[in-house]
């Protein structure tokens, strides 16, 4: 069970009263979560979901909220978090950091269609064509500047070949985007994975749990999306879906010349930032409550899938 901090209805209660949202009717704990509490609040007018944030930089959270206000006023299907009577989201309950958002309908795909490839995809560039306007800024926390030194904490752990090939990789990425042109910049969800969206049907309820989101190259947001969306169990991709997905997303937001160019390596730069940060999670710094991390072995197969086969042909559209 992920509640790490137990909640009362009494307390829910009486920190619903802020809000214009209903009186509490039910309350229940949310066991799929990794890293905060969640809870599924139900009124007497509305469903919603409490989060309660148990890790990270709090300091942090004021960008979240204004990413996520932002997103909602350009009507993106994201959960654009509850303000009280005085305009404030942000509290404190139980002297955790709490949000309350409304409850997006739908459930996470297991092996996402081509309709739902296609849904996030129009999504996903209708989010990055009015992300490059967010005034808010948070450096991305997992780009090539922190693979640079994050990287040598996991060599002692890996095979000699692995070894090689994450030093090898690294030092790639950095000649590579060290001479490259910059790319187009915005707020980016930053772990947009299949489990981080919720779909009624074949339609697109939300894209959920920003707190990866951070500004920087609208591509290795993208790249993230096909590496878990697009990608077989052997790590290579699946044609059909990529092509969905990425055609609907270049409809919204066509690529420049620049970022054609960086495609291929992106794959590869995301596939290793998952890799290294699984690994970093098993041997350097395991979560501090007591749950199964996510296989790193995942991200190596698909890195090296990556390596072998390239990137598959971009759908036409862009600069």
């Amino acid at each position: 069970m992920a509640v790490f901090t137990p909640l009362t209805e009494p307390q829910v209660a009486e920190f619903l009263s802020r809000f214009d949202a209903g009186s509490l009717v039910s309350l229940e704990g949310v066991p799929a979560g990794t890293e905060n509490t969640t809870f599924f609040v139900t009124t007497d007018r509305r469903d919603l979901v409490l989060t309660l944030f148990e890790q990270g930089e709090h300091e942090e959270l004021p960008f979240f909220v204004d990413l996520l206000d932002y997103l909602d006023e350009h009507r993106l299907p994201v959960p654009g978090p509850l303000h009280d009577r005085d305009g404030v989201a942000l509290h404190a309950l139980a002297d955790k950091p709490a949000l309350l958002f409304p409850k997006l309908p739908g459930k996470h795909p297991k092996a996402p269609n081509l309709a739902q490839c296609r849904e996030l995809g129009d999504a996903l560039g209708r989010m990055h064509a009015v992300s490059r306007h967010f005034p808010g800024h948070r450096p991305n926390p997992r780009d090539l500047h922190w693979l640079l030194p994050m990287h040598h904490k996991v060599l002692v752990y890996l095979s000699p070949e692995d070894q090689t090939l994450m030093k090898d990789e690294v030092e790639t990425y950095q000649d590579f985007f060290g001479n490259a042109p910059d790319l187009p910049q915005g707020a980016l969800h930053g772990d947009l994975f299949r489990d981080n969206t919720l779909f009624d049907g074949d339609r697109l309820g939300g894209l959920i749990d920003f707190y990866n989101g951070c500004t920087g190259d609208l591509l290795f947001d993208l790249a993230i999306v096909i590496n878990d969306w697009a990608t077989e169990a052997d790590g290579r991709l699946d044609a059909a879906r990529h092509d969905a997905l990425l055609g609907a997303y270049l409809a919204r937001r066509p690529l420049n010349a620049t970022e054609r160019d960086a495609w291929p390596m992106m794959l590869r730069l995301t596939a290793l930032r998952y890799w290294l940060s699984r690994l970093l999670v098993v041997y350097v710094d395991p979560p501090a409550h007591d749950l199964t991390p996510h296989d790193p072995d995942q991200f190596r197969t698909i890195l090296k899938a990556r390596l072998e086969h390239g990137a598959l042909p971009l759908p036409e559209g862009g600069a």
